[in-house]
């Protein structure tokens, strides 16, 4: 649900109209909707330098997951991998779009832990991807982007931990 959605809902379910702070955070949303689109854009065309940029990071950091026995070894498991970390990239748009990490967290957050230890992924190393897939994604972005983007970043690495 986006920003507005939320603060309408809320209202709403209070019988009452926004409040001033209410109205000021649909304000500074709507006044960096140029900037929330255009990294949208940045993300999505540059997607796969993102990740591949990302994925040589992870395994320089973590060699022992592209190793025989590792969870990427071979080019299945290694496509699987970058698989993921598109979807997360793909995921923190909807959030940068709607202003709001609640669409992270639900389609990202919930479950994540009990889903990759299922499949036996370290929770460190899926950690260690995202921070991988921010620092590369930071490096396309002005000042003003990074404190945009960064929180939703931040906001998945915590809720892995």
């Amino acid at each position: 649900m986006s920003l507005v959605s939320q603060i309408i809902v809320s209202a709403d379910s209070e019988l009452r109209y926004p409040s001033i702070g209410e109205l000021q955070s649909i304000q500074n949303y709507l006044q960096t909707g140029e900037s929330r689109i255009r990294i949208s854009c940045i993300l999505r065309d540059k997607e796969q330098e993102i990740v591949q940029q990302a994925s040589k990071s992870i395994f320089q950091l973590h060699p022992e997951y592209i190793a025989p026995g590792g969870n990427a070894e071979g080019a299945r498991k290694r496509s699987l991998c970058l698989r993921d970390y598109g979807w997360y990239l793909r995921l923190i748009t909807y959030g940068i779009l709607a202003g709001d990490k609640e669409s992270v967290e639900n389609i990202g957050i919930i479950g994540v832990k009990e889903m990759y230890n299922s499949l036996g992924v370290p929770m460190l190393g899926m950690i260690d991807s995202i921070l991988c897939l921010k620092e590369e994604t930071l490096k396309l972005l002005n000042v003003d982007d990074i404190k945009i983007i960064a929180p939703y970043f931040d906001f998945i690495i915590l809720g892995m931990s």
